[in-house]
């Protein structure tokens, strides 16, 4: 089994037990977010909470589906006899990037942690939402490594929560600090590990060109 191909099977394998969990703690265990709403105090702003809700609801949902719609992309067997669901799904995960980062933009002023924490989430949408329109324009000029390259930079924040709350969780209940400084502190440590993990896996799982033209 090659090095990619394991790769693979663990992203897959990630994202597949991290929508399991994502949906069950938002959509059963706690629909109304009461645990994480909890954190929220000292805030300019008091949160509106049914639209926060629905806000938050919907930036589950379609980080669900830019998570699934990046992964069946990945797949080297979708890319070579599926063609033209694999442009059509790609619609589908920057549609899905655009509605993330949208509905992130607006929660992002009720951030945990206040101003230094949505700073951070709008660099992050920034970031994001630029990689992925880089991964776009480069397939446009059929230049299909670079292609993969930007696409795998773009899919790896597809994991920002999942960073953010292993770090929160780490500088919380690890080391002791507050919630908050450990949440803030998360949110720009989430992008600098995203951010390096793409590159490890270019260097690593992606160093040979693409065969599929």
């Amino acid at each position: 089994m090659s090095t990619s191909h394991k790769a693979y099977l663990l992203m897959v394998s990630v994202a597949a037990l991290f929508i399991i969990y994502v949906l069950y703690a938002n959509f059963v265990h706690d629909p109304q977010a009461t645990a994480f709403l909890s954190h929220k105090v000292d805030l300019k702003h008091p949160v509106n909470r049914p639209v926060w809700l629905k806000v938050m609801n919907v930036h589950i949902i379609f980080a669900c589906m830019a998570m699934i719609s990046g992964a069946v992309n990945f797949a080297s067997f979708v890319l070579r006899k599926h063609r033209k669901f694999h442009r059509l799904n790609g619609y589908l995960y920057v549609l899905s990037v655009v509605i993330v980062d949208l509905t992130s933009g607006f929660m992002a002023p009720y951030a945990t942690g206040g101003k230094a924490t949505s700073m951070g989430f709008d660099l992050l949408n920034i970031v994001w939402l630029a990689m992925t329109i880089t991964a776009i324009v480069k397939i446009k000029k059929k230049q299909m490594n670079q292609h993969r390259k930007w696409m795998t930079r773009s899919y790896a924040f597809v994991f920002t929560n999942l960073m953010i709350h292993a770090i929160s969780s780490l500088l919380h209940n690890g080391f002791g600090l507050t919630y908050t400084t450990s949440y803030t502190i998360a949110v720009y440590g989430a992008i600098v590990c995203l951010a390096a993990a793409a590159e490890l896996v270019i260097r690593t799982a992606f160093r040979k060109p693409s065969t599929i033209i």
